[in-house]
């Protein structure tokens, strides 16, 4: 191995030698397993146990992500808190408790479809605040110069666990029924909290929040997004992307696998999880890729990889390898665009943000992007009561293509890397 190999080696692992960094993406991969878990069990539950239609699976869906509308509100409020990482256990407990219910009540008789929302609608809001307050911590604990390495490893967990989650869930739900298959999910909560609990960074004191008041900061993050010609560009790509393939989330895949394809949920958590691979293959090329045709390019072949093949779905047919075949290549080329597409545009957008308005700006970038998400899982109900699941997921695939013409006119895809020289002139916080 050649000096400059060996060093550029070196750097890669240095971060499984941080141990505030690695306990964080511990507890990041497992509470990740756990929601790959729930995802099938959950949508199982309104099919199986509560004999749901294909709207209810749609607001089950969106009442995941509705939260996310008020992102930019919930994001102000935890930029004005300090103690980002004790917000993350807090939320991750709350989450924990408000799964257990299911099994619970599931277990006295007493399961309602209304029960089912709630509990999804709240740990829709949980996430947000995490999510928010897991921006400034992930820039305090990873250096600039690993920003894409840190997130290439985080999405690598998060598509590892796309493969054992699945499948996971399919068999627990087929062995113990959906409802007990949840309570996985909060078990990992719990664990994510204990990885987190020994966690020590030093998190700068809030700055002016309190006193001017969420709804000004709320507007401040705004503004911010709006005026970056990167953030801007950003934002209406994967608001676009998000509303396309959430016309077939993954409570509609589900929904697809059960009824079109009709796979026992057995098979169809296998299928999702052996097509996931195609996501930690994606999380772990992303890098390469991005140094081998530059990182703006690497965003823009992801955009165009994600949804095109949703459109693949529709030639799913045969005998039952025949079906499940279709559908988990079709995943699998999902989870490689979303990949390129992730890793590199995530750590583009943590590079051109400053440190002072980084909840600010994850909370009113997801109002926009996640909150289109409900948005576009009603649509979907709509659209494949109204034409059928096999057209939706085609106006998914051809409308979520359609996000590339944001990023063209857009600095996006002319940077190579994110050394400073490379991004456009920062704009002032």
């Amino acid at each position: 191995m050649t000096p400059r190999r060996w060093s550029r080696w070196r750097d890669r692992q240095s971060l499984w030698r941080d141990r505030p960094f690695l306990l964080t993406w511990s507890s990041s991969a497992i509470s990740q397993v756990g929601d790959r878990v729930s995802e099938v069990a959950v949508p199982l539950i309104a099919v199986t146990v509560l004999d749901a239609s294909a709207g209810q699976v749609a607001w089950l869906t969106a009442l995941a992500w509705a939260p996310n509308l008020l992102g930019v509100l919930l994001g102000a409020w935890v930029d004005g808190r300090p103690g980002k990482r004790r917000l993350i256990i807090g939320c991750d407990l709350f989450r924990a408790v408000v799964l257990l219910t299911l099994p619970a009540v599931y277990l006295w008789g007493t399961l309602t479809t209304a029960h089912l929302y709630a509990a999804v609608l709240l740990c829709g809001v949980a996430g947000v605040l995490a999510d928010c307050a897991f921006t400034p911590l992930f820039a305090l604990l990873v250096p600039r110069s690993s920003y894409v390495d840190a997130n290439s490893k985080f999405s690598a967990a998060r598509s590892a666990s796309f493969i054992a989650g699945p499948a996971l869930g399919g068999g627990i739900v087929q062995a113990l029924t959906a409802p007990v298959a949840v309570a996985v999910d909060a078990v990992s909560f719990l664990a994510s909290a204990l990885l987190l609990r020994p966690v020590r960074v030093t998190e700068p004191v809030p700055e002016r929040r309190d006193r001017q008041g969420v709804w000004h900061g709320a507007r401040e993050g705004l503004v911010f997004v709006l005026r970056h010609p990167v953030l801007r560009a950003s934002l209406g790509c994967t608001t676009t992307i998000n509303f396309f393939t959430f016309l077939t989330g993954s409570g509609m895949v589900v929904l697809f696998a059960d009824r079109e394809l009709q796979l026992p949920p057995g098979v169809i958590g296998l299928t999702l999880g052996i097509g996931a691979t195609g996501s930690l293959v994606g999380a772990l090329v992303a890098p390469w890729v991005s140094r081998r045709i530059g990182l703006g390019r690497a965003v823009a072949v992801g955009t165009v990889l994600f949804p095109a093949p949703f459109a693949l779905t529709v030639v799913a047919d045969g005998p039952t390898w025949a079906r499940a075949g279709v559908l988990g290549v079709a995943q699998f080329l999902i989870g490689l665009g979303v990949m390129l597409f992730d890793v590199n545009l995530n750590s583009l957008m943590t590079a051109v943000v400053p440190d002072g308005v980084r909840s600010l700006v994850t909370g009113a970038y997801s109002t926009v992007n996640y909150g289109v998400r409900p948005l576009g899982a009603l649509t979907g109900g709509a659209l494949a009561t109204g034409v059928g699941l096999r057209p939706t997921f085609v106006v998914a695939a051809v409308g979520g293509m359609l996000a590339l013409l944001w990023l063209l006119p857009s600095p996006i895809p002319g940077i190579r890397s994110l050394e400073p020289e490379h991004l456009p002139e920062p704009v002032p916080a």
